[in-house]
């Protein structure tokens, strides 16, 4: 375990490089190339031996150069074993290179080795050197700077790719045998490449907060960070790699893991807090916290103290976000805070992955040991490569136009689609099929009634709505009246109809809309009831059971359908089987050209190279002649199951069935389109109910601090004229003309005209009154926070006309579409469905159409209690 240095911000982990024994290749190899070539051979090739000999003693001396040329090395060293492996058969066996033994010690328990007399563990130990090599690199680069991040990022990612590589092509072979390291097994070599993958997302992450991006971007990386190292910690706590790291790597891991999924619930409650999202703000910010928690509780000791410190400062942040969140929802918003187990996953952005090092190893064009293979040989393998890969695509191209030929022809004859439904087992197209399941799995034509109720109800809590509200007006009206008859002249303030004029208009409007909308919901209601029957087709389980069947003739002169059936059943079960054998001869065709090897012969042949192609090729004639005689028995049987299927169709008066069964289809669809309809219509009146809810309940509230507004002010009032009544000293004009209300062009303002001195509380015999200035309920100043717009217009009211009491609109309970969420300020002056194009709900206006609806005009159906709203 290594650690960065170069970094204050954070520590790492980096890889040691395996240690292996002396061991000399040179003479073994040299006997085997005078052996089974000659000497001279022998001698041509001494410069590779020696190569390779040097390149083997430098692996063994250990790290001596820079990392750079330590991990030249390697690269070279690997590409030299892979020209030996397919040159130099190295084995136990007793003609193979058998006393040559490589001997390598494990990477994290150094008194383990594993010993083996092939070349895979020398390969595979070579690799796990080059992935520590560059892990080691990104450690020693300075990650304080953005240039060293880059660079540090990259060499983890060249580490993840070595491990990879390992993992996907050397450590299955290198783990075959009774010695093995556990280091270079599959398991180990997956964990490292995560690891590295983590700590290069790291170095991206480091570079992103430096940079100053976005909250939101800084926690989808942070994230991917933490899940890579969740991956890791999942392996190692696994066998076989429970047991072989030392704890300090278990606690490393499980640390950096709760850190950067807490610092994602950090930088994601940022952007959840300028979206004024505080519920959730509040619960990803406890999420962070217990995920520290939990990591100290469970992780061993170890740990880098450097580490702990980042947790800690971290830690307090988390916190101090947490209870200021937690004041402002408690004061201001009082949300109800979601469970941890409900929120959604974190998003995540993965900005790593492994570096493909199959270029960066590629041994093809290495020169080392070439000359045992003469060139001759190898264009003479790669002529004979292409011999068989024409013969393949040849024979596959004849085995696909066979298989569409007999789907073409048993589609024109309609088989075996009549069998099947003569039996009783019709089927429906695949596409149609597929639509009638999308309507079944909706609820189906009875789903539409429950939706109906939703309607009705929907437009029940609208109307109350409306009810209430105009309730609060008449109320406070009335009271208004009653102490104006009282006082008389003394009762100075502006009458109640003066000041709710606009709020009068906006309520006749909504209940202007909701009649129309009413109208609509009674027009969706006698469609389905005058579209049942149709609809009733589509709640048939299984819908199949709708179709016409195929009926045998009632009378039979010569009783020869069965024996016609029969036959022909017989026929398709035969070209079925044809059908398997020629995906078989596929499959066999490509095995031999996988096993196809000719380099060995190729090599020792002393003749010529095209008597060897003969011979070799030959092996394909049998697959071949079998493919032609699939393809004739096929077009054979082809011709039988035609000259049946004409009898049967005649017999069974396919014709009249097939015009039967489009009929079937028509009407389906007709029923499909007809409930697709409705179901559109039904969504959007949903949609604008929803939508209205949330504007009357708006003008609900405004009404009601209006309400409450105006009693204060009479409650005050009441006072100074009951005082003007008993004789109080006051000097006239301080209370007849020293107050202003509430009025259309004053929206936003209540004051009074008093004295120049203020009034103590408690002196309100001596004194001036002076009422409360009314303001209207504003959002909260956060510099964090931005008013939310209103969902309910669409273009804004002129500004002379404004409300006298403005509310910032609710959050709509069912969000719309992004494409028809209704813009501010929403009057309900539009059609009865925002978005409706259809015929129920007030298509779009057009000159000459139809004349505008009276939105603005009174209702002429007196509601209840007198209103007049609804």
């Amino acid at each position: 375990m290594g650690t960065s240095t170069a970094s204050t911000t954070n520590i790492m982990l980096a890889i040691f490089e395996k240690k292996t024994n002396s061991l000399d290749m040179y003479r073994p190899l040299r006997n085997f190339i005078v052996i089974n070539y000659s000497e001279r051979e022998a001698q041509n090739l001494e410069d590779d031996l020696q190569t390779l000999k040097e390149l083997r003693s430098d692996i063994e001396r250990g790290p001596s150069d820079s990392l750079p040329a330590r991990r030249d090395l390697l690269q070279r060293y690997y590409k030299a074993l892979c020209a030996v492996e397919s040159r130099f058969p190295i084995s136990p066996d007793k003609d193979h290179i058998n006393s040559v033994s490589f001997t390598w010690f494990d990477a994290f328990k150094s008194k383990q080795k594993a010993s083996q007399q092939n070349i895979h563990l020398e390969k595979a130990a070579v690799l796990f050197n080059l992935g520590a090599v560059h892990s080691q690199m990104g450690l020693s680069f300075d990650r304080s700077a953005v240039e060293g991040r880059r660079q540090a990022s990259h060499s983890f990612i060249a580490a993840a790719g070595a491990f990879a590589f390992l993992r996907d092509n050397v450590a299955v072979k290198a783990s075959v045998g009774s010695s093995t390291s556990v280091d270079v097994s599959v398991d180990c070599a997956g964990m490292l490449e995560r690891l590295m993958l983590a700590q290069a997302q790291e170095c991206v992450y480091e570079n992103t907060i430096a940079k100053g991006s976005s909250p939101g971007v800084c926690a989808k990386i942070s994230r991917q960070v933490g899940l890579y190292y969740e991956e890791v910690l999942g392996a190692l706590n696994n066998a076989p790699l429970n047991q072989h790291f030392d704890k300090a790597w278990i606690a490393h891991v499980q640390l950096k893991a709760a850190l950067f999924y807490a610092e994602a619930c950090y930088r994601y409650s940022l952007e959840l807090h300028e979206k004024e999202e505080i519920a959730e703000e509040i619960a990803r910010l406890k999420s962070g916290v217990n995920s520290f928690s939990e990591a100290k509780k469970s992780s061993p000791k170890g740990a880098a103290q450097q580490l702990l410190d980042a947790i800690t400062k971290l830690e307090a942040k988390l916190n101090q976000n947490l209870e200021r969140a937690v004041k402002e929802n408690d004061r201001v918003y009082l949300m109800r805070v979601p469970p941890a187990s409900s929120l959604p996953p974190l998003p995540t952005f993965s900005m790593v992955k492994p570096m493909p090092m199959n270029e960066v190893l590629d041994a093809s064009k290495d020169k080392m040991f070439a000359s045992l293979v003469p060139d001759n040989s190898a264009k003479a393998l790669s002529r004979y490569t292409e011999m068989v890969d024409d013969i393949i695509r040849a024979q596959a191209e004849k085995l696909q136009q066979g298989s569409e030929l007999a789907r073409v022809r048993l589609k024109e004859m309609d088989l075996p689609h009549s069998i099947l439904s003569l039996e009783g087992n019709s089927t429906l197209p695949l596409a149609l099929k597929e639509d009638v399941d999308a309507v079944q799995n909706c609820g189906g034509p009875a789903g539409l009634e429950g939706k109906l109720e939703q309607l009705k109800d929907l437009r029940m809590v609208n109307q109350e709505l409306l009810v209430q509200t105009e309730e609060l007006l008449q109320k406070e009206a009335t009271e208004d009246a009653q102490f104006r008859t009282q006082f008389a002249t003394r009762w100075t303030r502006p009458q109640s109809s003066t000041l709710t004029k606009n709020l009068l208009d906006r309520l006749n409007r909504f209940a202007a809309n909701l009649k129309q909308a009413s109208e609509s919901d009674a027009r969706i209601e006698r469609s389905v009831r005058e579209h049942s029957a149709l609809l009733s087709i589509l709640d048939r389980r299984p819908i199949e059971s709708a179709l016409p069947t195929l009926a045998r003739p009632i009378m039979s002169l010569d009783a020869t359908e069965d024996a016609i059936v029969g036959a022909l059943k017989q026929r398709l079960g035969q070209l079925e089987t044809l059908g398997t054998e020629r995906a078989g001869l596929e499959d066999m065709l490509k095995e031999m050209k996988r096993k196809d090897d000719i380099l060995p012969k190729l090599m020792t042949s002393t003749g010529s190279h095209e008597d060897l192609f003969r011979k070799e090729i030959s092996k394909y004639d049998h697959i071949c002649q079998e493919i032609t005689q699939n393809l004739e028995a096929q077009e054979q049987l082809l011709m039988q199951i035609q000259a049946q299927n004409d009898q049967f169709a005649a017999i069974f008066n396919l014709e009249d069935y097939k015009a039967s069964l489009e009929r079937s289809y028509k009407q389906i669809e007709a029923a499909i389109a007809k409930f697709e309809e409705i179901k559109e219509n039904i969504g959007e009146g949903l949609k604008f109910y929803v939508t209205l809810q949330d504007a009357i309940t708006n003008v609900k509230q405004q009404c009601s601090d209006f309400v409450m507004t105006r009693n204060i002010q009479c409650r005050e009032m009441m006072d100074d004229v009951q005082r003007q009544i008993s004789g109080l000293s006051f000097q006239d004009g301080k209370f007849s003309g020293g107050y202003t209300y509430p009025s259309v062009t004053q929206p936003h303002q209540v004051q009074r005209i008093s004295s120049s001195q203020p009034t103590e509380p408690g002196n309100v015999s001596n004194s001036h009154l002076q009422p409360p200035t009314y303001q209207p309920p504003q959002q909260p100043t956060m510099p964090a926070y931005s008013h939310v717009p209103s969902p309910y217009s669409s273009q804004q009211m002129p500004q002379q006309s404004a409300p006298p009491y403005h509310m910032p609109a609710p959050c709509h309970p069912y969000p719309l579409p992004q494409h028809q969420q209704p813009a501010m300020s929403h009057e309900f002056d539009q059609p009865a469905y925002p978005g409706w194009r259809g015929p129920y709900y007030n298509s779009p206006r057009q000159p000459g159409y139809m004349p505008h609806p009276p939105y603005a005009v009174r209702s002429p159906y007196p509601p209840p209690h007198q209103s007049g709203y609804y």
